[in-house]
């Protein structure tokens, strides 16, 4: 029988990202609690704010804790940064379509709808992470 610490290298990637992405998704529906609730932002401003935080807290995360991603040159970490800025856009575009339609449009709960769009956004966000941004060469 394995141990857990060898079960925790096989699978430590993913169990990291889990975590930080747990985290990633903390900040940002505190960051959207934050700006809709008690700030009283516009639905959409308060939305785009938070997830701008998230995106760059799950840079600078993914980047040293997850991927352990090794950049020598400034080229780089610039090729880098812009293809997961990238990627995490068409997912923050998603996100945006999808609070949009349920919230606006469905009238459903705008929190229960942010931890849903979520879930969708995270594990997203991890196919591009591993086939795209901090892929190992």
């Amino acid at each position: 029988m394995k141990s857990l610490w060898s079960l925790f290298i096989k699978y430590k990637e993913l169990i990291l990202y889990l975590i930080f992405g747990g985290l990633t998704t903390l900040t940002n529906i505190l960051g959207y609690v934050l700006f809709a609730r008690v700030i009283r932002l516009d639905l959409m401003v308060a939305n785009g704010l938070a997830l701008a935080i998230s995106i760059l807290f799950a840079y600078v995360t993914n980047k040293i804790f997850v991927f352990e991603s090794k950049t020598e040159t400034w080229t780089e970490v610039l090729r880098e940064f812009t293809s997961f800025i990238a990627c995490r856009l068409a997912t923050a575009v998603l996100d945006m379509f999808l609070m949009y339609v349920t919230v606006e449009v469905w009238k459903l709960n705008d929190l229960l709808m942010k931890i849903v769009v979520n879930v969708i956004v995270v594990l997203l966000n991890f196919v591009f992470s591993k086939l795209i941004i901090f892929k190992k060469k």
